[in-house]
């Protein structure tokens, strides 16, 4: 069985204003507090927190889906890039991101699920919190 790690988080912002941040490299870095290269094209890299993270944008549907390759730096070599799936939902004045990330390898299927929420859904409440 494939792993799949599956999170959905509420942020206070439109769900389109949360597709543009996620695709925004300055956006992204002052949402995750990190540095962050991403683009919106099929074939953009992608790079976040100083390579800690990296791959490359494969699909975007604006302002709704996004579909990346995406690896950390505690996948070996011989792993193939995860899949990362990001669909994002109206949900009143808010949006919800729904994710669903693919064939995390085993050594790191924990880290990749709790950094999640550490990395990404914590620091993005507080950066919309302050505006």
């Amino acid at each position: 069985m494939r792993p799949v790690i599956k999170q959905s988080v509420v942020l206070s912002a439109p769900a389109a204003d949360l597709f543009k941040t996620y695709l925004d490299s300055a956006l992204h870095s002052a949402a995750t507090g990190g540095p962050v290269t991403v683009g919106a094209e099929p074939g953009s890299a992608f790079s976040a927190f100083g390579g800690q993270l990296s791959g490359t944008t494969l699909a975007t549907v604006a302002p709704r889906l996004i579909v990346q390759s995406w690896r950390s730096l505690n996948f070996h070599d011989s792993d193939p890039d995860s899949t990362l799936i990001l669909n994002f939902v109206p949900e009143g004045k808010n949006g919800r991101i729904d994710l669903i990330h693919l064939d995390v390898p085993e050594q790191d299927y924990q880290g990749v699920s709790d950094g999640w929420d550490k990395y990404y859904w914590t620091p993005w409440k507080k950066y919309l919190a302050g505006k």
